[in-house]
């Protein structure tokens, strides 16, 4: 694939690999245990296990990836100004997006979605207005997805615990509290804060099955990419028009060197996630994983090779998505339209909270999966 011609071919792939989903297939809440969660293994066969199982499916030496983002109570109810009279103080809705790097703006700058957006004034008060102990923040700029550019007096995110809550998926309800999604809409290995939706595939580990696959000589690291808003955007038009939103990554010097010593030793490296397998590909260099930094807009489909993962864990994933071209990509047209076949003949759940997939990358034998 050239430069000239990207994503060539991929519209007809979409169309191939559409079908319909049953509102009801899609997940409400998560598997309890986290790793009771269906598994389907997807290689020259297809297996139907349970997520607790993938240690059967994994051996010695094999290198596991995780993005370690944390998501942020970035969904905050703002009020307008009062004036002297009185007037003023009306709602708006607040979907903080991501620190952006604006220095001709000043520091602490956000982009965030507002509801309603129009009528939200240049000037709002997070969490209360200035007598309530509320944060301020200046409108400064938009952007050409509407997304409006916030200025904070101060840095905003350690109080977000206090005054946001979670971005959960628009299908699930949390009523009047998400203390609950504080924990489950979290991977249990989240350590920095900043995305505001879950890296879904690494919901279904559990603190025993990690401790199962260290003690059978898995290896581990942890990457960081900050899921954005528009990870699930679906593709309404051309996929050649569709635009990535820019999302934060980061690769330390540790990891690089861990994933590239796999490589050069032939062992299995296995990525948690789309969010994963894009972070590596954004940090490959052609012939390996540099460390790093930066933002970025990369679109994975088919007819791109995936470099760096040989096998990926994913969730099941809504037609007409990005994400549908990206396993496409990684495992192959053909096995993907059997792998999704069988799962809505199979009753898998899918989306956010639903069932895995355990692919294979098509450019290689050597990571076939099979049980060990």
């Amino acid at each position: 694939m050239t430069d000239a011609t990207p994503h060539a071919g991929a519209d007809a792939v979409l169309h191939r690999l559409n079908f319909h989903l049953p509102e009801d297939r899609i997940a409400q809440t998560g598997a309890e245990p986290r790793d009771a969660s269906r598994l389907m293994i997807v290689g020259e066969a297809i297996q139907h296990r349970v997520f607790r199982d993938l240690p059967e499916f994994l051996r010695a030496g094999d290198l596991l990836v995780f993005n370690q983002s944390r998501v942020i109570p970035a969904r905050v109810m703002a009020r307008k100004p009062v004036d002297a009279h009185g007037h003023g103080g009306g709602s708006v809705e607040v979907m903080l997006l991501r620190a952006e790097e604006r220095p001709e703006l000043g520091r602490h700058v956000w982009s965030a979605y507002l509801k309603p957006a129009r009528r939200a004034g240049n000037e709002l008060w997070l969490g209360g207005l200035e007598h309530e102990g509320g944060h301020r923040a200046q409108m400064v700029g938009e952007l050409e997805d509407g997304a409006r550019l916030l200025r904070f007096d101060h840095d905003i995110l350690p109080h977000l615990d206090d005054i946001g809550r979670l971005p959960l998926p628009p299908y699930i309800d949390a009523g009047d509290s998400d203390e609950t999604w504080r924990d489950r809409y979290q991977t249990v290995y989240a350590r920095e804060p900043g995305s505001v939706a879950a890296p879904t595939a690494g919901l279904h580990f559990t603190p025993d099955l990690l401790a199962r696959l260290a003690e059978m000589g898995v290896q581990t690291a942890h990457v960081t990419l900050h899921v954005g808003a528009g990870t699930f955007r679906p593709i309404s038009g051309s996929v050649a028009d569709h635009v990535m939103h820019a999302e934060r990554w980061h690769v330390t010097p540790e990891t690089a060197q861990a994933i590239n010593a796999a490589r050069a030793e032939g062992r299995r490296i296995i990525a948690v996630g789309t969010t994963t397998v894009r972070t590596l590909e954004s940090a490959w260099d052609g012939t390996q994983v540099q460390p790093g930094e930066g933002d970025t807009q990369i679109f994975i489909t088919p007819g791109r090779p995936v470099n760096v993962p040989d096998l990926l864990i994913t969730n099941l994933h809504l037609p007409g998505s990005t994400l549908l071209l990206l396993v496409a990509a990684f495992a192959g047209e053909d096995r993907i339209r059997a792998a999704y076949d069988a799962a809505l003949d199979g009753d898998y759940r899918f989306y956010s909270l639903g069932d895995a997939m355990l692919l294979t990358n098509v450019r290689g034998a050597r990571s076939e999966v099979s049980e060990e």
